[in-house]
């Protein structure tokens, strides 16, 4: 089991969209220097949403090679149909990612049993280890634990990233799952709570821009040195909170650029952070040490 600061890795693109590769692989030597626990690659914040198959794949298949096994990869996979989500697993697979992050179906609203048929039919197709990612904030679908808890017994589902910040919900799934099945944190500025109710780690944006703050902030925790975590978590929450002044992955972007690790570029219909939240980002940036 993977546990700690796992990355929710942007892709870095150049000022006309282009995937910018070479800041790609910086980033990645950037997070194994900084003892991130692993990279999860072509997510929500890697814009997975824009990024053709072709892309989608070459990107995986990228991410898994200029790690060399330093560190694991999870490859976001999921798409609101079925066959294209069993098609990106597969190929995750080919390339060698190490597990497979899979979102709930957006837009077309699927029934609690549409999602245990969906998630299982993915998990008996291809043999990866795969981690349930509800984000109903972001795809007008909601998996509920009832459901999570029917898929716990499906082979190949090893986790879930739960990203509603709902800490009661959290603690439902903590206590009920077993225990060889990962429950982490998709929202930054509640993962602190998950992780001391017994959650595994984080699936954070933050890491991006201040991978080794938040990498000893999920160590502490995990260890259940509270007062240390804490401590962490204080100094980072203006990133927790500034970092989604506009969608992500807008803010984060920016936040990378104006330290010199990426370009400027960001696909439509997403543009460039407005001017009016630079200084707020800025600021947040300063607060947590990084600028």
């Amino acid at each position: 089991m993977i546990t700690g600061s796992l990355v929710a890795l942007v892709t870095p693109m150049n000022a006309d969209g282009s995937v910018d590769w070479q800041s790609l692989e910086n980033l990645i030597e950037f997070h194994v220097e900084n003892d991130t626990a692993a990279i999860v690659i072509v997510g929500t914040t890697g814009e997975s949403a824009t990024l053709d198959m072709n892309e989608h794949e070459a990107v995986i298949k990228f991410g898994v090679e200029k790690s060399a096994g330093r560190i694991p990869v999870i490859a976001g996979t999921g798409g609101n149909s079925t066959a294209e989500a069993i098609h990106l697993t597969t190929a995750a697979k080919r390339v060698g990612a190490d597990a497979a992050l899979i979102v709930t179906p957006y837009y077309n609203k699927p029934s609690q049993e549409g999602l245990y048929q969906h998630f299982r039919a993915i998990a008996e197709a291809v043999d990866i280890p795969q981690i349930l990612y509800n984000v109903p904030g972001r795809t007008a679908c909601d998996l509920l634990p009832e459901t999570v808890l029917r898929l716990v017994d499906v082979p190949n589902i090893i986790g879930i990233k739960e990203a509603t910040g709902d800490l009661d919900r959290a603690r439902t799934l903590i206590e009920q799952v077993p225990d060889d099945f990962a429950v982490y944190s998709g929202d930054d500025a509640t993962a602190l709570e998950l992780i001391l109710l017994g959650g595994h780690g984080d699936i954070s944006v933050t890491a991006n821009v201040s991978p080794k703050a938040m990498a000893s902030m999920c160590k502490a925790a995990l260890e259940k040195n509270e007062e240390l975590a804490r401590r962490l978590n204080d100094s980072l929450m203006p990133l927790h909170t500034k970092l989604f002044v506009e969608a992500n992955p807008v803010p984060v972007k920016w936040a990378l650029n104006l330290m010199g690790l990426i370009p400027n570029g960001i696909r439509l219909p997403l543009v460039w952070l407005d001017e009016k939240h630079h200084e707020a980002v800025t600021k947040a940036m300063m607060e947590s040490g990084i600028l």
